[in-house]
């Protein structure tokens, strides 16, 4: 039955239903933007830590233990990063080389 205004109250309920699940849409939609923008930041930081980061290709029969850049897409690594020191060492070992595509030694040379 409608009210004072002429509008039932069935039609105010599926009015305000109808807004309300606008609302859901909105918030949902806003949330997956949110998630993307999330992920897309710890990307960014990981990719920021390992280029300011070294790896160490472990030696194989036959070849030289190469040292990385931690961006270096030549060898992806499950193991973790070095740190400026410790790429330092390495670099001092007499079996272990840099890459000749990142150049890793650069960025040592530069402060030792």
């Amino acid at each position: 039955m409608p009210g004072p205004e002429g509008i039932s109250d069935l039609d105010k309920k599926r009015a305000l239903a109808d807004w309300l699940e606008w609302q859901l849409r909105q918030v949902r939609n806003r949330i997956c933007e949110l998630e993307v923008k999330e992920r897309q930041e710890v990307r960014a930081r990981e990719r920021a830590r390992a280029e300011q980061s070294w790896k160490i290709q472990p030696k194989r029969s036959g070849e030289t233990a190469l040292l990385h850049r931690g961006g270096c897409g030549l060898f992806k690594s499950e193991l973790g990063f070095l740190t400026r020191d410790e790429a330092i060492i390495a670099m001092a070992e007499p079996d272990i080389e840099p890459c000749e595509v990142c150049r890793p030694e650069t960025g040592l040379e530069q402060y030792s």
